[in-house]
């Protein structure tokens, strides 16, 4: 399933659309956030998390005939970014709900 999302930019890009869309939405409909503040507060907590989820199941390259000259040594092989930006977009509409769930927000 997450191969078919991240074949290509505009696939990955539509989905994350969609899914900021239906968290703003969710923030605006359940929690009477205006647009612009959901939109405001979604932002800030996907940024802070895309920075958790980057780091993860990365694999250095090993093979010295694959290293470049000056290449980091810790350079990720694959970072797969498309599907780091659907499980970021994912993780934080979770984290984006529970905040707004357990602090009153109304009218940011």
């Amino acid at each position: 399933m997450m191969a078919t999302l991240t074949r290509s930019t505009p696939i990955t890009l539509a989905v994350i659309t969609v899914l900021v869309a239906a968290f703003v939405a969710a923030g605006v409909g359940l929690f009477k956030l205006t647009v612009g503040g959901a939109i405001a507060l979604y932002f800030v907590v996907w940024w802070t998390l895309l920075f958790a989820v980057l780091p993860l199941r990365n694999q250095p390259e090993t093979r010295p005939s694959h290293v470049v000259p000056g290449q980091d040594p810790g350079a990720p092989v694959a970072p797969r970014l498309r599907e780091k930006a659907i499980w970021t977009t994912l993780v934080a509409g979770a984290a984006f709900l529970i905040a707004l769930a357990v602090f009153p927000l109304t009218g940011l």
